[in-house]
């Protein structure tokens, strides 16, 4: 378990800092960049759950911790017989997503347009977790594409936007209904 008695350190005062194997990287790499673009979707999860309570609140609470796991599995180069198991994301967590996202749209119906990022405080929170997932699944990709990553990372912030995309979805349901994009209106 971590334990934290500090907060600074002054180890990063050059603009480098440590990833879970100990190794020092600039703060502006590939793998920095990436896990702290999914900590950024986590930090807006938070002000998603300013608008939640009961289930949903369970829900985005839980998927705030798989996050961590995610940046923990991000922030661990893979290695061959490393000394001590990472933690790592795995096939049960992406389960879990796909069976909420199946759950949640089977509510919903069918669109006909797509959806502008708005309507409810909670609906406009979780699209803006939506885009900032979105994000930082590009920055996973960009890590993967030049160095190795848990594949999975990758498919859990894949489905991770499509969850909140359908949450978003039902949070306006409850409010009257989406908001559509109009092709064109004001032309």
């Amino acid at each position: 378990m971590v334990k934290l008695t500090r907060i600074y350190t002054r180890t990063g005062d050059t603009g480098d800092t440590g990833l879970g194997d100990g190794q020092r990287v600039p703060k502006h790499g590939a793998r920095v960049t990436a896990y702290g673009s999914v900590d950024e979707a986590n930090a807006v999860l938070g002000l998603c759950r300013l608008h939640t309570d009961g289930e949903l609140d369970r829900e985005l609470a839980r998927v705030q911790n798989d996050l961590f796991d995610l940046g923990a599995d991000l922030c661990t180069p893979e290695v061959d017989n490393p000394p001590y198991p990472p933690l790592r994301i795995v096939a049960e967590q992406i389960d879990w997503l796909e069976q909420a996202i199946d759950r949640h749209n089977a509510e919903l119906p069918s669109l006909r347009s797509f959806v502008l990022p708005g309507g409810t405080a909670l609906a406009a929170h979780l699209h803006q977790a939506r885009t900032v997932a979105r994000r930082a699944e590009r920055d996973v990709s960009a890590l993967a594409a030049a160095d190795e990553v848990n594949p999975l990372t990758l498919t859990y912030m894949n489905r991770l936007s499509d969850y909140l995309f359908v949450l978003a979805r039902k949070a306006n349901r409850d409010a009257g209904g989406d908001v559509l994009w109009q092709p064109g209106a004001n032309r």
